[in-house]
């Protein structure tokens, strides 16, 4: 029985070491965390500054050179993985929107024989929370509340409810579905865009209408919170600009938990300013970290999450019963799960 080699590419506990290796006895499951960069959170699969001895460096690149599977990319070798990992056939990423990365880095031509895989719907939960918390700090004035109790102001105020209110969600994925379950259950009115609604039944994805991308401008003006979602692609790229921030209802809230670019920021900075648009929650964004000069980091109705509306200290386990799963498939030959399309690259 010939070993498969694979190699852990970024930072994982030992508890899902040994769950990854308890899969299959044909696995070699390569991994020292001393090899990898550190983890500076839980779930941190990027890491803090990091070097490697030449004894380190020797040993890890003759893991690449062997590797068959991988375990998230390795981010120390961006440029010249496809060289190193010659004998790579699939890469499980640890997160859902690799499409970009995957275009900027050529790894779609660079290693045509290479599967890659998503972490889509690994996220969805948090992400879902982190949008209703949203909502709610917005209904319920919570900035303000906040800002009060730091200068000691007492100052009774009324908020509102979300009852009732229209949620339009711009991209109704693993992520979309998931909020607008949790939407649903504070009684609001919810739309979704998905790329191919078809004949889809609305009520199967949680949400009360369902339209394409076609749809969103005539959509927009009925939406007292839009949420991003929708993948970074050439069709998205600004999707949200001037025009569609000025065909919002004024007071109206966005939270963009999608791509940066996504998002036209000048235009949603000068929204802000002139009080059309209610308020804003950005996890993420066009420049990331968020420039020190940006006015978004002032502004008392923004919401600045430094792309972390995604992490969760449950994250590692989610990605390695993903991962178990589709090492079972790939050992089977069978179709793995959360398949990169490399045409559309979502």
């Amino acid at each position: 029985m010939s070993a498969i080699n694979l190699l852990v590419a970024s930072y994982l506990e030992n508890e899902h070491i040994e769950r990854i290796q308890a899969v299959d006895p044909r696995l070699r499951v390569l991994y020292d965390p001393d090899l990898i960069p550190p983890p500076r959170y839980a779930a941190d699969h990027v890491g803090g500054a990091f070097v490697r001895t030449p004894a380190q460096k020797a040993r890890w690149t003759t893991w690449l050179e062997h590797a068959e599977i991988l375990f998230d990319f390795d981010r120390t070798h961006q440029a010249d993985l496809p060289s190193l990992a010659p004998n790579v056939r699939w890469i499980q990423a640890t997160s859902a929107g690799i499409g970009q990365f995957v275009l900027r880095n050529e790894y779609h031509t660079r290693m045509p024989r290479t599967r890659f895989t998503t972490a889509s719907g690994v996220h969805a939960k948090p992400l879902a929370e982190f949008c209703m918390m949203s909502m709610l700090s917005f209904s319920r004035g919570l900035l303000g509340t906040i800002d009060n109790q730091t200068r000691k102001h007492w100052e009774r105020f009324a908020g509102t409810d979300l009852d009732g209110r229209t949620l339009l969600i711009v991209g109704l994925g693993s992520i979309g579905t998931a909020l607008a379950r949790v939407a649903a259950s504070f009684g609001m009115h919810i739309i979704g865009i998905k790329r191919n609604p078809g004949h889809t039944d609305p009520a199967s994805l949680g949400v009360h209408e369902l339209f394409g991308p076609d749809s969103l401008h005539q959509l927009l003006p009925r939406a007292e919170f839009v949420v991003l979602i929708t993948p970074h692609t050439y069709e998205t790229e600004s999707l949200i600009g001037r025009d569609e921030l000025a065909a919002l209802p004024e007071r109206a809230f966005l939270i963009n938990i999608g791509r940066g670019a996504l998002l036209d920021e000048d235009a949603l900075v000068n929204a802000l300013q002139s009080g059309h648009l209610g308020g804003a929650s950005l996890d993420v964004f066009r420049t990331e970290p968020l420039p020190t000069d940006s006015p978004l980091w002032t502004m008392p109705n923004v919401i600045v999450c430094p792309h972390s509306g995604a992490t969760s200290d449950r994250e590692n386990t989610r990605l390695t019963d993903l991962f178990c799963e589709n090492i079972e498939r790939y050992l089977s030959g069978t179709s793995l799960r959360n398949m990169l399309d490399i045409e559309k690259f979502y």
